[in-house]
């Protein structure tokens, strides 16, 4: 029944979206400065914002598989950055992906996001607008914060620019927060890290007792502008913590009462994915149902969590949790872990002299929270190792056990 009624839906919403889509093209509207097409790319820097960065996001839903192979209906962002305009409607319908598109900046740029609410194909007859919220977002001006209660939120066929001075390092996250506990139950989440301006410090620098490398055979980066040169890493990689409730995701789908009081996630996963497929570092093929495509082939998954590193290598985890159910534990069994950040703060004493990192085996992350987290690989055997939670029951994918939020950290000689 599942299956005949969707793809009915979908031929028909698909030809009613081909009706709407001349006049729907023409509310896209790009800002990015040195952008002469809208596209989102700078073509030619603008002297008055030399460090500026552009992207474009659509905000639609879509379809992932879970790794049991388990369709879920989503709502999500996708990235259309490069995208021209007039195909930028048709680029951000079932285009959700899960998580949302990575954002990495620099600090000392300047970001202009924009977000175009492609509308829900599959649910036409929600009108939810959608906004951006960058999660713990210093002096955020209210007008760019994404809270519907103090801000803007896009509706449907229309875009928005935010803006944003990007003015301290760190790991952060990102989400709709518009009607946030089901945006962000259906997938509304991603991964966003800022880089420290002691990156690009000359070649030679002193930091404390290291000497900062900046040239073309090597190029030292760090998680903070730390003066010391403690912080730094030689392979990084983003792991948001997240889970879904397949029963609240197929109310959705299904055009039912959702079951907020009663929400139980039972997909836990990394990046989007649960294990084994956090550890694919292809993208998983667009989702089917019944032996056809639900989204017209587009991917919807395609961040991995598999880390690789070579024995002697620090492996920076920037690790968020963005559920809106639970706490999550993570651990990686047999490597030392060093947290040297939390909520996108070095941790520092009074001063900023004293360097408060710890040493841990696990690290607990509630939703809304990030931490840096330091492998150091110098004692360790070339092998692989597993990145996982702690909560047990959360080792698997629903039903199927052997899974759920556990990724390979692969260190070779």
């Amino acid at each position: 029944m599942k299956t005949i009624c969707t793809l009915s839906r979908l031929s028909f919403l698909a030809a009613l979206a081909w009706g709407l889509a001349p006049t729907a093209y023409g509310a896209v509207f790009v800002q990015c400065p040195g952008d002469t097409n809208g596209d989102a790319v700078i073509d030619s820097p603008d002297p008055d914002h030399p460090n500026a960065k552009c992207m474009h996001l659509s905000g639609g839903d879509g379809f992932v598989t879970m790794a049991d192979g388990y369709l879920q209906y989503i709502f999500g962002f996708a990235d259309l950055t490069g995208t021209p305009p007039a195909a930028a409607m048709d680029a951000g319908m079932l285009a959700a992906n899960f998580p949302a598109p990575t954002i990495a900046l620099k600090e000392g740029q300047e970001f202009y996001l924009t977000l175009t609410n492609a509308g829900m194909v599959i649910r036409p007859d929600l009108f939810d607008p959608h906004s951006v919220h960058f999660h713990g977002f210093p002096q955020a001006a209210p007008v760019f914060d994404g809270m519907p209660e103090g801000s803007i939120a896009i509706n449907m066929g229309a875009s928005i620019t935010y803006y944003y001075n990007i003015l301290e390092p760190g790991t952060f996250m990102y989400h709709c927060h518009v009607e946030a506990t089901e945006h962000m139950q259906m997938g509304m989440l991603g991964n966003l890290y800022v880089s420290p301006a002691q990156n690009e410090l000359p070649d030679g620098t002193v930091l404390g007792t290291h000497v900062h490398q900046n040239n073309a055979s090597a190029a030292d980066t760090y998680v903070y502008n730390d003066g010391d040169g403690s912080t730094r890493y030689d392979v990084e990689i983003p792991i948001q913590l997240g889970s879904f409730d397949p029963a609240f995701h197929d109310a959705s789908y299904t055009v039912q009462p959702l079951p907020f009081a009663e929400m139980k996630d039972k997909y836990a996963m990394m990046n989007g994915r649960g294990y084994p497929d956090t550890v694919n570092t292809d993208d998983l093929p667009p989702p089917v149902e019944g032996g056809e495509l639900v989204n017209g082939g587009k991917v919807s998954q395609p961040v991995d969590s598999k880390v690789s590193a070579s024995v002697g290598d620090r492996i920076l985890l920037r690790l968020s949790n963005l559920s809106v159910t639970n706490f999550y534990t993570v651990t990686a069994l047999g490597l030392p872990m060093q947290v040297v950040g939390t909520g996108a703060h070095i941790l520092r004493g009074p001063g900023g002299t004293e360097n408060l990192y710890h040493d841990t085996s696990s690290v607990t992350l509630g939703g809304g929270e990030a931490a840096d987290v330091i492998v150091d690989t110098s004692g360790a055997s070339p092998g692989t190792y597993f990145l996982y939670t702690t909560n047990l029951n959360y080792l698997s994918n629903n039903t199927e056990d052997y899974g759920g939020m556990m990724t390979e950290i692969v260190i070779t000689n």
